[in-house]
């Protein structure tokens, strides 16, 4: 699956792409911006939030790239309950082993450590009608283009036809940008549990 745009292309990532999940999560970690100065190991978000999805969810590991390079991601899983199970069986454990007495010495360290050593725990209620869940991020030089639209959007038909009932997503309770931007297209607010969830039925 490939969407193309002038020099612009989404396409499903590799394994070959693994390096590039980590370097564009960590520079889109501060809210959006780069956060290369608040983590002291550069792959401490990707560990959390970008590289168990290419490893264990190829199918829904989508790249925006300029044609040399990586320059955004759309990443997800159609069975979140299943894919935080298998994170922490056959995940979580090695990467512990690879942070094993690493001292916190940058602002962000000491809660990207606290995630590894206890993961968040999928929302129970969530599970039957929005299963599936994404997350998305762009370098910021491609934001605000109309690529997270479309990103979204082929990540919404991969999960659609794989037969996901519906899908969730976590916005910062301060990015009323992102809540327009999700509303737009076509997600409902389902928060709970003091969580900000936007969320969307695939079907009945």
């Amino acid at each position: 699956m490939t969407e193309k745009t002038s020099a612009l292309s989404i396409r499903r990532a590799t394994e070959a792409d693994m390096d590039a999940l980590y370097e564009i999560c960590l520079k889109t970690a501060d809210s959006g911006s780069d956060a290369s100065a608040l983590y002291s190991n550069p792959k401490l978000p990707g560990y959390i939030w970008a590289a168990p999805y290419g490893k264990f969810e190829p199918d829904f590991t989508f790249l925006l790239d300029d044609g040399e390079k990586a320059i955004g991601y759309v990443i997800g899983t159609p069975d979140t309950a299943a894919f935080s199970a298998r994170l922490a069986a056959e995940w979580w454990p090695d990467i512990r082993k690879i942070v094993a007495g690493m001292q916190p010495s940058a602002p962000l360290d000491a809660g990207a450590l606290e995630r590894i050593a206890n993961p968040d725990r999928p929302l129970a209620d969530l599970h039957a009608e929005y299963p599936a869940h994404l997350h998305i991020n762009i370098l910021p030089g491609a934001q605000s283009s109309g690529w997270g639209r479309r990103l979204i959007e082929t990540q919404l038909e991969a999960l659609k036809a794989h037969g996901a009932a519906g899908i969730h997503l976590g916005v910062s309770p301060t990015n009323e940008k992102a809540k327009g931007f999700y509303r737009h297209l076509g997600f409902e607010d389902i928060s709970r549990d003091g969580h900000v969830i936007f969320g969307m039925k695939f079907r009945a």
